[in-house]
């Protein structure tokens, strides 16, 4: 079993808005609601792959029970611990015709001490039956942002894989944890490195040097330009097939159940590349974030290009 944690969890919803523009009235072509957040998507991706998981996080109020019903309507298994606060809505509109994507996104509720500890002695309780750890996702007023961090130790003491796929203060404080994989995209490595990464040697220099600093794999996502994974004796970069492009909305969380799934199946650091590139790729064509399918992702995953990551190619 995997276990996801989303401390941020939303009702999302997406919209198709053709020619959207501001200080108008649109009624949208088609529109998705459902339970969203990064390890939510993350654990609905392994699920149709076949992975056993749990999701774990906050929900709160109205908004929250949407999202524990909904989970359970989708059939994933899910521990939430209810928080006095609104979970918060995030609202993404897709434009086919120009081709944009316009995200705006609640801040979430304010966290009480309590329900943090509530949530954290439920995730301890769960690692020992675990796999793995996956962290993923904004943290919400309240939690201190080194919350990630001392999960990672958690997991560690347990025997326990731990994956951190975050932004800001949290990312950074967590990868200081060592977690065994990290996830930034290109502009993540770029706020924690502090640098413009213009090349994808740029981007494999910074990610050999927190691998050398104990990291045990560094994912970095760079949108269509592909995806790069870096371990101390292997590099390599994943380019993905050309599909019709839907929304990016979810693909990171994809992304890394792909290479979760993959690696579940003992395959190597090149294949868990080319299966997370794939189910990637797969959920951009999909209109929702981690409803893609496990046939769409395999028939992709024979499409995508795995190299040795040298050379200067842009990052996009």
């Amino acid at each position: 079993m995997i276990i996801t944690v989303t401390l941020n969890a939303a009702v999302d919803k997406t919209y198709t808005v053709a020619n959207f523009s501001l200080d108008r009235v649109h009624r949208p072509s088609e529109s998705r609601i459902v339970p969203g957040g990064k390890g939510i998507n993350v654990s609905r991706v392994l699920k149709e792959l076949g992975a056993e998981t749990l999701a774990m996080g906050f929900a709160g109020g109205y908004n929250g029970g949407f999202i524990r019903e909904g989970l359970a309507a989708e059939g994933i298994p899910a521990n939430l611990v209810e928080t006095a606060g609104e979970s918060r809505v995030c609202i993404t509109v897709i434009d086919p015709e120009r081709g944009t994507q316009t995200e705006i996104n609640e801040n979430g509720p304010e966290i009480r001490q309590a329900e943090i500890e509530d949530l954290e002695s439920r995730i301890f309780a769960r690692l020992p039956e675990a796999e793995g750890l996956v962290m993923s996702g904004s943290i919400p007023p309240g939690v201190p942002p080194g919350i990630y961090a001392r999960w990672i130790g958690a997991a560690h003491e347990q025997g326990k894989w731990a994956l951190l796929d975050s932004s800001g203060r949290a990312m950074a404080l967590g990868m200081e944890a060592l977690p065994d994989i990290a996830k930034p995209n290109a502009r993540e490595m770029a706020e924690l490195t502090g640098r413009d990464l213009i090349t994808t040697a740029e981007t494999a220099d910074e990610a050999r040097r927190y691998v050398s600093g104990g990291i045990g794999t560094m994912l970095v996502s760079m949108g269509r330009t592909g995806a790069l994974a870096v371990t101390k004796d292997e590099q390599w970069m994943a380019s993905p097939p050309p599909i019709e492009f839907v929304s990016a909305v979810g693909s990171g969380d994809a992304f890394v159940a792909g290479f979760l799934f993959a690696r579940h199946h003992g395959r190597g650091l090149a294949e868990c590349l080319r299966l997370a590139t794939a189910a990637g790729a797969a959920n951009a064509m999909t209109f929702g974030a981690g409803f893609c399918s496990r046939e769409s992702i395999e028939a992709l995953a024979r499409q995508v290009e795995i190299r040795q990551a040298t050379g200067e190619q842009t990052v996009s």
